[in-house]
């Protein structure tokens, strides 16, 4: 049995609720240029009942000087590694846009090693294999703001500041090449539930497009959408932290 101390005390894992005796535990993932206290005011939302665990990668507040991970697998190895205090737990795992493909990821390398997650929670992410490559991660520095100009959700003001800037824009940089230059491998199904959540004027991954995620389980597949953008979780946070809630608890109850 891993003591409590092995779990509180990870740079990797930021733990932000704690429900004594539940027995579900959220794992999420962040998105690009994201770090695991975006999803603080989501940990609120979802309340009582199970603990909320967010990955932080490398690169990043605490992590600040460890070398940002430049590809989807060094991103996995990492949170594999960084999960293993929690293995005699159920974890059910949750990503939004490249954390969901770090999720996706992640839930393969468990179901491998014997211990599938309860359930795929996937958010503002294309489906493996039918995400076009891109070329962001190419792009000046200007060129970058201009992709998180477009896809909203980050409060530019806060890049004005050269300090700022300098701190934000190579974990950007970084987390763009990882998820641009990932491959999707073909393997069997997720033996576990996917549940695909979706903006619906995302300009990335549209409700119809977040569908094809039905084709990495062989168990039970839904998809759920909410008004907004690639953001939409900003803008409705009890609304989505309710239906995340809902759909872990039934699973693990």
């Amino acid at each position: 049995m891993v003591s409590h101390a092995a779990r509180v005390t990870s740079k990797a894992i930021q733990r932000f609720s704690t429900s004594p005796g539940a027995e579900a535990a959220l794992v999420c993932f962040p998105h690009a240029g994201g770090a695991a206290s975006y999803y603080r005011p989501f940990s609120t939302a979802l309340g009582t009942g199970m603990d909320v665990l967010a990955v932080q990668y490398p690169g990043r507040q605490n992590r600040r000087s460890e070398p940002l991970a430049r590809t989807v697998d060094q991103l996995v190895d990492d949170s594999v590694e960084a999960l293993e205090p929690w293995a005699d737990r159920p974890l059910s795992l949750f990503g939004h846009s490249m954390g969901a493909v770090v999720a996706y990821e992640v839930a393969r390398r468990l179901t491998a090693a014997g211990g599938p997650p309860v359930t795929l929670v996937v958010s503002g992410r294309r489906a493996p294999a039918d995400e076009p490559r891109g070329e962001v991660h190419l792009r000046d520095d200007d060129g970058l703001l201009a992709e998180i100009r477009r896809l909203g959700g980050t409060d530019l003001r806060l890049l004005e500041s050269p300090d700022m800037r300098e701190l934000f824009l190579p974990v950007l940089r970084a987390d763009y090449q990882a998820v641009e230059t990932y491959r999707h491998t073909q393997g069997p199904p997720l033996p576990c539930p996917v549940l695909a959540l979706a903006g619906e004027t995302d300009p990335v991954a549209s409700p119809a497009e977040m569908r094809h995620w039905a084709g990495r389980t062989s168990a039970g597949f839904d998809v759920l959408a909410f008004s907004g953008g690639h953001f939409y979780l900003a803008e409705h946070p009890a609304a989505v932290a309710s239906a995340v809630r809902d759909h872990v608890l039934a699973l693990t109850r």
